[in-house]
């Protein structure tokens, strides 16, 4: 195969391969790993066992969240819950406190369902099978497979954001991203050696984070890169190849901030949807185009309120599929007024136990301020 320099498309076979490209041999990998790999709170040391808790819980703890946020929470959390039977025994309001700030709130329910179910129907041991893992709450087939190669070295390949962007760059994936995450999967299962195949992958997830980066990859010091076909052209930093990002329309709201004496009025958002069985304080919807008359008609009722403030200025978050704008309003109720059915009081001292998301704590750091 004849491989061309500069940003130039190749044209490919529909029906192209690993075969069509150099071949690439784990030895070389594992070598690199075994002299650099990283040093992670829930990896195995080298000649020890990986216990399945701990890489089940950063895995989940590590979608869409980088390793660098993740390692305190996964030190909370093996401080108070070291074991699955721990963990299952939780409640889940605690879960969702431990877990407030590190986003993506339906992994903490997933987290705290799949725990209870490896309890009740695996007597506390992890399955050590893809497809009895992806029957557990919570757990889909990355997951499955990272805990499958990870914790009981089985033969499959986890093919995170990492690898992704190592195994287009080895073999020159031409297709956009996500059209090309099949592909992707199937030239990474043949980078699996005979044998450490959590090892392997862990290889490569530590290649992508720590050599083979988005920007500027540092090619000379890759075990891979004499086999690179990216590399070999001059265009590794267009790989991975991206479709243009889709951004759902702003959606707008307001955001109420009512104090009685040292305490604020806050509630239990419903268990499912978006930031499921977190604290907030009253909102409006949230609705592309939203009126401001509208939203504050939707303002909490209380005895004693007599008028809301408009704090100056938004307070915006970025969702997945969203950006999100809310005025802040502000009141005062005199001493022992009664909280609205669904909401409750709470001390504004002990707010940080509280399992809020990111967006209500800007909303209350704003409403709160001077």
């Amino acid at each position: 195969m004849s491989l061309s320099g500069g940003a130039t498309r190749r044209k490919k076979a529909p029906e192209e391969d690993a075969g069509s490209f150099p071949a690439v041999r784990a030895e070389p990998l594992l070598a690199w790993y075994d002299r650099h790999r990283r040093v992670l709170p829930w990896r195995a040391l080298r000649g020890e066992r990986s216990d399945p808790y701990r890489v089940w819980l950063s895995e989940i703890m590590l979608q869409q969240t980088t390793v660098k946020a993740v390692g305190p929470y996964f030190e909370k959390f093996v401080t108070r819950w070291p074991t699955v039977e721990a963990l299952g025994a939780a409640s889940l309001d605690d879960v969702l406190r431990m877990w407030a700030g590190l986003g993506y709130y339906s992994r903490a329910r997933n987290l705290h369902a799949c725990a209870a179910t490896v309890m009740r129907e695996h007597g506390g041991v992890f399955p050590d099978n893809e497809d009895r893992l992806r029957a557990l709450p919570g757990v889909g087939p990355y997951t499955a497979a990272a805990i499958a190669a990870i914790a009981f070295d089985r033969a499959t390949m986890p093919v995170d954001g990492n690898i992704e962007r190592v195994v287009s760059r080895l073999f020159a994936v031409e297709d956009d991203l996500p059209k090309a995450k099949p592909r992707i999967q199937r030239l990474a299962q043949t980078l699996l050696p005979q044998q450490r195949s959590g090892d392997a992958a862990q290889a490569l997830m530590d290649l992508g984070a720590t050599i083979c980066t988005p920007k500027k990859p540092a090619c000379v010091l890759c075990p891979l890169t004499r086999t690179c076909a990216a590399r070999a052209r001059g265009d590794q930093e267009t790989f991975p190849r991206k479709a243009p990002k889709k951004t759902g329309a702003v959606r707008r709201g307001a955001a109420f901030v009512v104090t009685c004496g040292s305490d604020v009025l806050v509630r239990t958002r419903p268990a499912k949807g978006l930031l499921g069985g977190m604290t907030e304080v009253p909102t409006s919807e949230w609705l592309a185009g939203q009126d401001d008359e509208i939203a504050q008609s939707q303002a909490p009722k209380l005895a004693g309120l007599r008028r809301w403030h408009r704090k100056p200025g938004l307070v915006t978050h970025v969702f997945t599929h969203f950006p999100l704008e809310l005025v802040v309003y502000t009141s005062q109720v005199p001493a022992r007024t009664r909280a609205p059915d669904g909401a409750r009081w709470v001390p504004v001292a002990t707010l940080e136990g509280e399992a809020l998301p990111k967006v209500m704590r800007k909303v209350l750091a704003h409403g709160l301020g001077s």
